[in-house]
């Protein structure tokens, strides 16, 4: 599938979060829009920064809106955000649709000052939630969990402390996936949900520290990856340093890791909870070669996340690996949702066969994903095309069986080709000469001995999830 099918049929990744506090009183702005720039591939619908300084007034400067993160800021805007401690966000909706109000991060005026709130993931009893406050005389602003989890934090500072106790005691209400990076007036807060579905990592660069999504990030602004949050975690960040919480975690085997972060989502140049997302995709690659074996001339993946899975599969089997396609990189937020009638034109202006590479040769393919099948039809056609023999379609992930409930746009059902077709009529609907999917057994190989989530492949998920027919979206 690649980064191609996240624009042509809607599998992507919520959000990216991202967070900077600067010890020293200097303005974090220009690091969050370069740490968000990193975090591009988990979101490209809208994205925002909010800063503020902890030594001044304390107000807080935002700046957010729809499109790429460099259409939404530009120097002129960079220089209007003031302050030493700043969150930053990409959006990709899962729940909530595309709507300007629905940009983050959220800045929340209450009693104790200003809250802001970046959240990547979802919650699995958010309309109950939702609706218990609503109950009671809450406002809703926006169609997003993430003002769920705002209006619970601040109203849990209103019986606690401090800050993070008061993140804390929300976590405890809140069910489902969550990375947040909170900043109060003082202080940055990072937490994780228990089952560490998403991830969240920390950075420091002389005397600022960073929170962000994936370690991508982190090297963008030049930081040292200090760790990851860890899964429960509640890090917070003040001018006297850091501390952590971690008495929200559950035991290490309950934990569940998104698996699909190692397959699809994250860049291939970060490392996750201790797993190279790089050597987890050639590691999947060698894995199908291992599987489904078959004679051909060349192994190619679709860009970007078949590429490495590719490489994979090439030293496994033996087969050279050959780069048979060419991806506009500049295609922007046009392409993102088309209607499925748009489909096919836009796979051929994002990506282009390289027809020297192909022509008179069997070709394994190699992929992520396959979701509805359109791409990958329109793919191996552009290949036959082109004059490849044989298309072997090898996808280094289990067939989507199930749909996602923390954040992971699978549709429902219906909507994937796994749920009511068998391999073989897939791979007569593609036109692939043969299809091989990974293995549910062979996904431990990619990242050891962590535990993860594949409930879209498998059903079993990590926690009690809504009935099928609860909608997790606000419509």
């Amino acid at each position: 599938m690649g980064e191609l099918e996240k624009m042509t049929t809607g599998l992507s990744e919520e959000c990216g979060v991202f967070g900077a506090y600067d010890m020293d009183g200097g303005d974090v702005a220009p690091s969050v829009y370069y740490g968000l720039f990193a975090l591009q591939h988990r979101g490209q619908e809208s994205c925002g920064i909010a800063v503020t300084d902890t030594y001044g007034e304390r107000k807080v400067h935002s700046k957010k809106g729809l499109g790429l993160v460099n259409e939404v800021f530009d120097e002129e805007a960079l220089q209007t955000l003031h302050g030493n401690l700043g969150v930053g966000h990409v959006r990709y909706s899962t729940a909530g649709g595309t709507r300007a109000e629905n940009a983050m991060p959220l800045v929340l005026k209450y009693v104790k000052g200003t809250l802001v709130i970046a959240h990547n993931g979802n919650l699995t009893n958010a309309i109950e939630l939702r609706r218990e406050l609503e109950y009671t005389g809450a406002i809703f602003q926006t169609t997003i969990d993430s003002e769920v989890i705002a209006y619970h934090i601040a109203r849990e500072r209103l019986n606690v402390s401090c800050a993070e106790d008061a993140v804390k005691n929300a976590m405890k209400k809140i069910k489902g996936a969550y990375a947040l990076v909170v900043s109060s007036p003082r202080k940055l807060i990072g937490a994780r949900d228990p089952f560490g579905l998403k991830p969240l990592c920390i950075g420091k660069r002389d005397n600022t520290y960073f929170l962000a999504s994936e370690s991508c990030a982190i090297a963008a602004v030049d930081a040292e990856f200090v760790r990851d949050v860890e899964p429960g975690e509640i890090i917070t960040i003040t001018k006297n340093g850091i501390t952590s919480d971690k008495s929200m975690a559950i035991s290490p085997e309950k934990q569940a890791r998104c698996i699909f972060e190692y397959i699809y989502f994250a860049r291939m140049d970060s490392t996750i909870d201790n797993v190279n997302v790089y050597h987890a995709r050639i590691l999947a690659g060698k894995a199908l070669a291992e599987s489904y074996p078959v004679e051909a001339d060349l192994v190619v993946g679709v860009p970007d996340s078949g590429l490495v899975a590719a490489k994979g599969y090439s030293e496994q089997s033996g087969i050279p690996y050959g780069m048979a396609f060419h991806k506009n990189s500049y295609v922007g937020r046009t392409f993102i949702k088309p209607k499925q009638s748009q489909r096919e034109s836009s796979v051929k202006i994002k990506l282009n066969v390289i027809e020297e590479v192909v022509k008179g040769k069997r070709i394994v393919m190699v992929d992520d994903s396959i979701v509805r099948g359109t791409t990958s039809a329109n793919i191996i056609k552009m290949l036959k095309k082109a004059g490849a023999k044989e298309v072997h379609v090898r996808i280094s992930s289990p067939p989507f069986l199930h749909p996602c409930y923390f954040g992971t746009d699978v549709p429902s059902d219906d909507q994937l080709i796994a749920h009511s077709h068998t391999t073989e009529q897939i791979r007569e609907m593609i036109g692939a000469d043969s299809l091989g999917y990974m293995e549910v057994e062979k996904l431990k190989d990619m990242v050891g001995d962590l535990s993860y989530c594949d409930a879209c492949f498998t059903g079993n998920y990590p926690m009690k999830v809504p009935g099928r027919d609860v909608s997790l979206a606000f419509e």
